[in-house]
Parts: C-alpha cells; structure tokens; sequence
C-alpha cells in the first residue's frame, strides 16, 4: 500500500487554517468528507477525536498521525496537512507537531489500517522527507515529495 494511493490534491492542506489539535482533526475530516469518501462526518469526527483522548497520536519528530477505525467510511481513506507553526500534539517526545497525516479505516478489514500506519511511521523517520514535506507550499509538491519517497523506500 502506497500513501500516494490514498491521498490527492483534495484532502491535502498546505496550509492548515487552523493551530489547536482538535480543529485541525476536524478541518482534515472535513476534508475527506468534501471529497465524498466519510458517509457520517460527525462519527467519523468523534470517533478520530476519542480516538486522540485515549493516547495522543504524536508520534514525535514534529508528525501526528489522528486515526480511527468507524462505520463512516467503507474503505481507508486519508487526509493530509502541514501547520504553519508547530502545534502542541502531546506528542511523545512533547515537541510541536507541523505534519499530520489522518486516516480513517472501516471496521473490517485491519490490515490496510496498520499497513497505512506502519507505511506512514516509516516515510516519517526519515529526517530528509519530514524536511522536504515542511517546505512544500502546495498539494502538488506534497504528492510529488511523497511519491519520489516511496519509490527510494
């Protein structure tokens, strides 16, 4: 599974309107939901933020990845969007989040769920690739940096 696969130009925001962690889940829910693929927004929207309540989804290294799984969409979708500034994320490492990468699964089946999650966990340790993305001023130099980083991984 390829995250060029799972977002466009659509459901990317560069950048994001908003700088507190719940407005930003909802404007990247929003943004899959304008592009057709969330039935029930405001599931989808509780059950990402319940989701965030239970254990903070900053991985660290400046990356949040907000997830849930949910009977608002049929197939894995994904969402995309880098901060102006750093936003606090509780973020493990308790340093600010300017990339964040949402994903919604339906309930069945898990293992496109982890394989997004593990695929994205990946692309994000590499230092270079968090750099290129912070430097991009559009979705389509988002998509290319994320397209040239998968093809090397």
């Amino acid at each position: 599974m390829k995250l060029q696969d799972l977002l466009s130009e659509q459901v990317i925001r560069v950048p994001l309107l908003h700088t507190e962690k719940e407005k930003i889940i909802e404007e990247l829910v929003d943004l899959i939901h304008q592009s057709g693929k969330i039935k029930d927004r405001d599931l989808a929207l509780a059950k990402v933020l319940e989701r965030e309540r239970v254990m903070s989804t900053g991985m660290g290294e400046g990356v949040a990845i907000p997830h849930a799984k949910t009977e608002a969409v049929e197939e894995l979708t994904a969402a995309f969007g880098i901060t102006r500034q750093g936003v606090d994320f509780a973020a493990m490492d308790d340093k600010p989040v300017r990339l964040i990468f949402l994903l919604v699964g339906p309930m069945d089946p898990t293992g496109p769920h982890l394989q997004a999650l593990s695929r994205i966990s990946r692309l994000m340790h590499r230092s270079e690739f968090r750099n290129r993305l912070v430097g991009c001023r559009s979705a389509a130099a988002v998509l290319e940096a994320i397209a040239l980083e998968e093809d090397d991984l």
